[in-house]
């Protein structure tokens, strides 16, 4: 006997993804430099290897970037977000 159960794949769409947590979740993630001279503006001086992260919004906007993950954490609290970290 298969003691494994059948799992039915789902297709999510990418508007469907971003309405999932919708005004209720935050993501965290870590940043380069790079990015964050495109989310900034090229008027931002950003040092090269800095570790920045940045909170964004459950449809992908960026809300804030952060010198530390647990600032962007309270950032995510003060826009009352729930905030989970992504790799």
């Amino acid at each position: 006997m298969n003691t494994q159960t059948a799992r039915k794949k789902i297709e999510v769409t990418p508007p469907q993804l971003a309405d999932i947590g919708a005004g209720s979740v935050g993501y965290i993630r870590e940043i380069d430099s790079d990015l964050a001279v495109q989310l900034l503006g090229p008027r931002i001086s950003v040092p090269d290897g800095i570790r920045l992260f940045c909170l964004y919004g459950a449809d992908g906007t960026p809300v804030s970037i952060s010198g530390s993950w647990e600032a962007a954490f309270a950032n995510a609290r003060e826009h009352e977000l729930t905030p989970v970290s992504v790799h």
